[in-house]
């Protein structure tokens, strides 16, 4: 590990094309898995999916191909109960709340490796491109139990391309478009008896346009992507995996003017040279243990994260030096009973110790930053899952973590699906509690005049439940899934701005209230014309009774593929309606300290054809009804758009 941690930019690279691979530790023929009827981020340990009682959602890479999504903020638009709200363009600041959450109360995993900063606590969905990911996972409720901090209100779990057992297989994908779009991707994936690799290379570079109401400078972005996986099975019981990722992107902005005294422009988005220039790696090894016809497993796994982030706002540089290592130990012990209840049955414990680190590279602002913060954690965690006459499903987790910073915590959770299996029905339920432990920056952040950390934050607590059902019917080409949820969160951390004086973050007293309805469809309506759609309404407010801003109550969207000649050709169309939302404003020339953003409907639509047994052309159109909208107040988003590309598979 320490040539990871001291290694350079380049030596993270060549990490990636020597083949590092896959996150999440397997069992030595985890290979026949049908990741289709699995969800692999429902516990310590994979779950087939009708036997999960927590509400989920698994968005395929075969979904996203055809839908031509580029960026996996748009795709999760399209999940219940999420929120994506972009400052710009693609590339800008990129947050995504669940259940109405803030966003570092949201977990995100890349091949099982966590991805949020450690100064802001959450993961920025800017840079995220689909170019290479085979599936998505959303567990929406509090995960903590089983992830830890962070997982307060849900968790978003990506897994990437992985290889193919004796096999090879090239794609080169290259694009074009609006604004002098190019982008361009190519990866590689085989493998052998025992081993198979994927090395994968993405860029997407844009030339933007204005994200700001004033001036003519356009806010580009660049963005280049490197991946690779690797699965071994060094004997029939014991397997290694490996996983690395490496971003590099660099994103213009535009900055909302804070001047004191103030200006015409005061609190507005202004015209400036401003940019983000971030460089990400994410990396993972792990060893599966199988033993007793794998009715003991142990598993053992390390993880490294480092994020350097440099931006210019206005006249000032800033930035944030980011580190994480955790290292992990889990031992699952399976049993059957069929005499009693016809039961299976498996225990799991598991050890975590973590790390994390947090540096200013700009100490001028406060030489107490010089040597910069760290802290650690340890947890422990113990899961029981249940299978009952293969109908009904419980799970059960509780963890106790020992925080080096702040207060220890306890969290727990509990879920079940009851299958009527005669009638297509489903139920599931699931309870629990989540923790978000303050960030770096609320606790140590600096910035002269404006902004002081307050060291003596304590960690937000969320109490949640929910309950479903999931319907089946017309021969099982049709599915409706409804699901109510009811959440309390304490201690919400705020931080109050008042003009000219600064900020420093504070606990909230009193309790945050959410709860609403998420409802999910999906139709087969003919063999080749298939339909989905969503609808979430949410209820959000923090402790004063002021509507939570970014959240809209009601938020839609909806689904239509259709496969032509015999499956040469595929047609979409996407339709994402969100409604009005709060924002924060802070105009002093008005008296209001909150606007409202209009509701907006976005169609995307679609087309490819497989020309020959190597190339398929496909283009789409973004935006299609050209809507005028924002999601953060003052930051404008782009209007119609059009892309065109070929894409090769040898």
């Amino acid at each position: 590990m320490n040539v990871i941690l001291r290694g350079s930019a380049s030596v993270r690279i060549l990490t990636i094309l020597l083949g590092a691979g896959a996150a999440m530790a397997r069992p030595a023929m985890a290979e026949e898995i049908d990741l289709d009827e699995v969800v692999v981020s429902a516990g310590r340990t994979p779950m087939a999916s009708e036997a999960v009682g927590r509400a989920h959602t698994v968005l395929s890479g075969e979904e996203l191909e055809k839908t031509q999504t580029r960026y996996v903020a748009d795709a999760l638009r399209k999940v219940p109960g999420l929120a994506v709200s972009r400052t710009g363009s693609h590339g800008g600041l990129t947050q995504v709340r669940i259940r109405g959450s803030e966003a570092n109360h949201v977990l995100v995993l890349i091949d099982g490796v966590e991805v949020a900063s450690t100064s802001g606590g959450e993961f920025d969905f800017g840079g995220l491109q689909v170019a290479d990911i085979e599936r998505i996972e959303v567990l929406r409720g509090p995960q903590s139990a089983i992830y830890g901090s962070n997982a307060t209100s849900g968790v978003i779990a990506i897994t990437t391309k992985g290889g193919l057992r004796n096999d090879i297989r090239v794609t080169a994908r290259t694009e074009t478009g609006t604004d002098r779009t190019v982008l361009g991707h190519v990866g590689i994936r085989g493998g052998g008896e025992t081993f198979d690799v994927a090395v994968s290379g993405a860029f997407r570079e844009n030339e933007g346009f204005n994200i700001s109401d004033f001036g003519t400078e356009k806010d580009g972005d660049r963005n280049a992507t490197l991946n690779g996986r690797l699965n071994w099975d060094i004997t029939e019981d014991l397997a290694l995996d490996l996983s690395a990722r490496y971003v590099d992107r660099k994103s213009d902005t535009d900055d909302q003017d804070f001047a004191f005294p103030a200006t015409p422009t005061q609190g507005q988005v202004i015209d400036t040279p401003g940019y983000n220039a971030t460089k990400e790696f994410y990396s993972g090894v792990g060893l599966s243990w199988s033993l007793f016809d794998d009715r003991f497993v142990q598993k053992v796994r390390a993880e490294y994260t480092d994020l350097e982030r440099r931006g210019f706002s206005s006249s000032s540089f800033n930035g944030n030096d980011d580190r994480r290592l955790h290292a992990s130990y889990q031992a699952t012990v399976t049993a059957e009973t069929p005499d009693f209840l016809g039961a299976e049955h498996s225990l799991t414990g598991a050890l975590e110790w973590e790390r994390e680190y947090f540096k200013n590279p700009y100490p001028a602002f406060s030489p107490s930053q010089v040597p910069g913060k760290q802290r650690d954690l340890v947890g422990y965690i113990a899961e029981y899952r249940g299978a009952f006459m293969d109908q009904l499903f419980l799970s059960a987790g509780l963890r106790f973590d020992q925080n080096e910073a702040f207060e220890n915590t306890l969290t727990y959770s509990a879920s079940a699906a009851y299958l009527l299996r005669d009638t297509g029905t489903r139920f599931h339920a699931s309870i629990g509690t989540g923790v978000t432990n303050p960030t770096f920056f609320e606790q140590y952040g600096f910035i002269p005049s404006s902004f002081a950390g307050n060291p003596n934050l304590r960690p937000e607590t969320n109490f949640a439940w929910d309950f479903g059902v999931e319907q089946r019917f017309w021969d099982d080409r049709a599915r409706v899934d409804v699901t109510y949820f009811r959440e309390r969160l304490e201690d919400e951390i705020q931080t109050p701005f008042v003009p000219g004086v600064g900020t420093t973050p504070v606990n909230l007293a009193g309790t945050s209230k959410r709860q609403g309805v998420e409802v999910s469809l999906s139709v087969e309506l003919l063999p080749e014309l298939h339909a989905k759609g969503t609808y979430t309404y949410l209820d959000a407010t923090e402790p004063s009774g002021l509507e939570e801003v970014r959240r809209p109550k009601h938020s839609a969207s909806l689904s239509l593929t259709y496969g032509f000649d015999e499956g040469r050709g595929n047609l979409f169309l996407d339709a994402i309606y969100n409604g009005r939302i709060k924002d924060s404003e802070f105009i002093t020339a008005t008296p209001q300290t909150r606007v409202t953003l209009s509701e907006y409907f976005l169609v995307n639509v679609g087309a490819d054809y497989q020309v020959s047994e190597n190339f398929t052309v496909y283009g789409r159109v973004e935006n299609l009804l050209d809507q005028d909208y924002q999601e953060v107040f003052g930051f404008n988003t782009q209007g119609l758009t059009a892309f065109a590309g070929v894409k090769a598979t040898f």
